[in-house]
């Protein structure tokens, strides 16, 4: 199965910083594995562009859309076996302890 694996940041971090995973290391480990597909950083929500359509008119706004302390800071592509296996890929990234993780399976339209 294919998640997209939403990479956050979060206002409240763990404060243990012992054994902090490297996030080069985890990278390398999952795309040699053959379970990390692709992945980026993000720029900056200030270089967001939100797009919507009301009563047919376009409505183009600078910057994100909602006002929020999180941020989507990058994503991976992965594929894993099912969902405890998309979880333990995740509890691994360094941004599980300095933010969050956010996995969806990608929706099956066929069913």
């Amino acid at each position: 199965m294919q998640y997209m694996m939403f990479v956050c940041s979060d206002p409240e971090p763990d404060t243990d910083k012992s054994d902090e995973p490297d996030i080069d290391v985890w990278v390398r480990e999952n795309d040699e594995a053959g379970r990390r597909k692709q992945g980026a950083v993000l720029a900056p929500p200030a270089a967001a562009t939100t797009v919507r359509v009301r009563n047919r008119e376009l409505l183009v706004t600078d910057g994100p859309f909602t006002e929020t302390k999180e941020v989507i800071v990058g994503f991976d592509l992965i594929e894993c076996a099912d969902l405890d296996e998309a979880i333990m890929m995740a509890r691994t990234h360094p941004m599980a302890r300095g933010g969050r993780i956010e996995i969806r399976p990608f929706a099956d339209f066929e069913q």
